[in-house]
């Protein structure tokens, strides 16, 4: 690290609260998979934790001028894993969105989300203007919907929602004009109207479950369900770590996964829900924070994709297992078992450090 950066000047704030959310999964992740074959998860998921810290200080000790000069070569190379992941990744539950190592499975979509949020902070820079006109937007839409059109391939809606949503806070943030925002909502609306023409036949499944998930109690409307049921049996204070009933019972699927909140829910109940959504909106607004400290505007539009990032998440995991938002397979960032998941926002802390540490550098 430079010589005029200080150890002192990193957010701990910010790494003390990610901790805690990461300490609270691994607990859930022990009680979700007691007395079963993944049992030793939470012992990975406590590695996944330390390793994501170790990638963390890699990404603070890079300045992100140099990362953002280096945009084209990682952007090229996003696009081109996403490609090989398409052709030669290992499928899973309808999905082919990992390539295995060994015993290991790598999601490369969960690290490109870093490159998007690089790529949209360099052009929006580079312009050099105060207000974003459509044409200027155009080609950065264009630029970012190529990996959203690689990742719905796989397919996984979930995850490009999370690249549209970095895009459209940074046009916001650059000052794009409302009328053009209408024109843009509009294209979109159209957009998803033709694109649902391409849905696989479980997408449409889900969509329909959403609506309607007494006609499948038993198949497509399942998760959502159960899912609903855990929520409201934990009440207020919950039912206690390790004891709750659909979690142990297996009626949740995947409890450890996309679906933790719902465990952590019965359990804890809402005094517990109220307490890791406040741990939540504490971490956003410490990023908002560095956006707002950054000494230009590519720090700050790194800093404030990184919380429209996590604000997605946590929006579309939290409305998805609430029953407020269709099943999209989306994790719950620092809580969700998995290795890519933790790694990617781990080097995203780093990202906002980064950011952070080089407030007062020339």
């Amino acid at each position: 690290m430079s010589r005029y950066l200080s150890f002192r000047d990193i957010d701990w704030w910010l790494l003390l609260i990610a901790l805690v959310i990461c300490v609270v999964g691994v607990a859930q992740i022990y009680s979700a998979t007691l007395d079963t074959s993944s049992r030793s998860d939470w012992w990975m998921q406590a590695f996944y934790v330390a390793t994501g810290l170790v990638l963390m200080w890699v990404a603070l000790s890079i300045d992100y001028h140099t990362l953002l000069h280096f945009v084209p070569m990682l952007y090229l190379g996003s696009v081109g894993v996403l490609l090989v992941t398409y052709v030669l990744g290992e499928a899973a539950f309808g999905s082919t969105r990992w390539i295995a190592f060994g015993r290991f499975h790598l999601q490369v979509s969960e690290f490109v989300k870093l490159v998007i949020i690089l790529l949209v902070a360099r052009f929006l820079t580079d312009l050099h203007k105060d207000d974003l006109d459509i044409w200027d937007t155009l080609k950065l839409a264009g630029l970012v919907l190529v990996p959203v059109g690689l990742v719905l391939l796989q397919p996984d809606l979930g995850t490009a929602l999370t690249y549209v949503a970095i895009l459209l806070v940074g046009v916001f943030l650059a000052g794009l004009h409302w009328k053009y925002i209408a024109v843009l909502i509009v294209l979109g609306a159209l957009a998803v109207s033709a694109g649902s023409v391409f849905l696989k036949d479980y997408q449409r499944q889900r969509l329909v479950s959403f609506m309607n998930p007494d006609a499948d109690p038993q198949g497509k409307g399942y998760q959502r369900i159960q899912s609903k049921i855990a929520i409201g049996s934990g009440g207020m204070t919950g039912k206690g770590w390790t004891k709750g009933t659909q979690t142990r019972l297996r009626f949740l699927p995947v409890p450890y996964k996309d679906f933790i909140f719902s465990a952590f829910a019965e359990e804890q109940g809402f005094v517990g829900v109220v307490i890791v959504l406040s741990l939540y909106f504490v971490l956003l607004m410490r990023i908002v924070q560095n956006a707002q400290m950054a000494s230009d505007r590519s720090g700050m539009y790194i800093c404030m994709g990184i919380a429209a990032l996590l604000l997605c998440h946590i929006l579309v995991n939290v409305g998805m297992v609430a029953g407020l938002m269709p099943v999209t397979g989306i994790p719950l960032l620092f809580m969700s078992f998995g290795g890519s998941s933790i790694w990617s926002s781990f080097l995203a802390l780093g990202l906002v450090n980064n950011v952070r540490l080089r407030r007062f550098v020339n």
